[in-house]
């Protein structure tokens, strides 16, 4: 999914009025902003398959705008109007409020997209990444480290990692891919508290994570979280690909033979306290 473009001006706007007055609740010195006489209705277009416009009907009295598209990651600051590209089949609450002079919210506003089929280029490979049901926890399997005391637990829409004593473990998932073709790979990965002692990888290979006699390693580390490389030791939630400290790989697998591979998910350490967690995780094919 594309990402949208922060309105810093609309941030700077709304600090220079808070250095103005720190209860500064008018438009343009004359009127007091109520949420009543902020819009936050807007409209959805569909351009082409998978691509939408989105136009706010934000009225004069807005100063920034919100919104959430329905991936898991909640509200951020984004613009009157801008392009979506949703890849994946499926239905998206696409959420929208905004704020006027004195900080005041409007009301939210809310608008399901129904994508009906995948893009065949970019669709998400990954089944059950955001381990919404039961089903999608199905999908994975334990394993990437034989032998391993680390435990996944599944919750809250996410899967979590917890260790200590120098313990890990992983989960993994097959994946279909063609020889010669480039695959993104991303996810949702966050902590509450931080790690102590923690490694955290992600690896894409060809060889069958339940026949390993060691730790999983096949087509090498392809992102990671490493606390030894100042990484992972507060809490964090981001992007893994804008976190990891290998960002010379990035998450980019490319095939080098035609049939399946296996996205491995491993971390451990000697005290990971309350654990890392991902989710929306994603495995798609980069256009050529």
């Amino acid at each position: 999914m594309k990402n949208i473009s922060i309105k810093y001006f609309g941030f700077i706007l709304l600090i220079s009025l808070g250095m103005v007055s720190c209860s500064q609740e008018t438009y343009d010195n004359q009127e007091i902003v109520t949420e009543q006489m902020l819009d936050a209705t807007f409209t959805i277009t569909e351009l082409s398959a998978n691509n939408y416009q989105i136009t706010s009907n934000s009225n004069d009295y807005v100063i920034n705008n919100y919104w959430d598209l329905g991936n898991g990651t909640g509200y951020s600051s984004g613009k009157n109007t801008f392009k979506l590209f949703l890849p994946d089949a499926g239905e998206y609450e696409i959420k929208h409020k905004v704020t006027g002079a004195g900080g005041i919210f409007s009301t939210e506003e809310t608008t399901l997209v129904t994508v009906p089929t995948s893009d065949p280029v970019a669709g998400n490979l990954i089944k059950g990444g955001k381990f919404n049901t039961d089903d999608d926890i199905a999908e994975w399997s334990i394993g990437g480290v034989p032998g391993g005391s680390g435990i996944w637990t599944f919750a809250d829409n996410k899967a979590t990692l917890t260790a200590s004593g120098w313990s890990g473990q992983g989960i993994y998932q097959a994946i279909e891919v063609e020889e010669g073709r480039s695959y993104q790979i991303d996810m949702y990965i966050s902590s509450t508290s931080g790690c102590t002692d923690t490694w955290f990888e992600v690896y894409c290979g060809y060889v069958d994570p339940a026949t390993i006699s060691g730790d999983y390693s096949d087509g090498g580390s392809l992102l990671a979280i490493n606390t030894w490389a100042g990484s992972g030791t507060s809490a964090f939630g981001q992007m893994f690909t804008t976190i990891a400290t290998n960002p010379e790989a990035n998450g980019l697998f490319t095939a080098t033979a035609t049939g399946t591979a296996y996205l491995v998910i491993r971390g451990g350490g000697s005290d990971m306290q309350d654990g890392i967690s991902v989710t929306n995780i994603e495995l798609r094919g980069v256009s050529e």
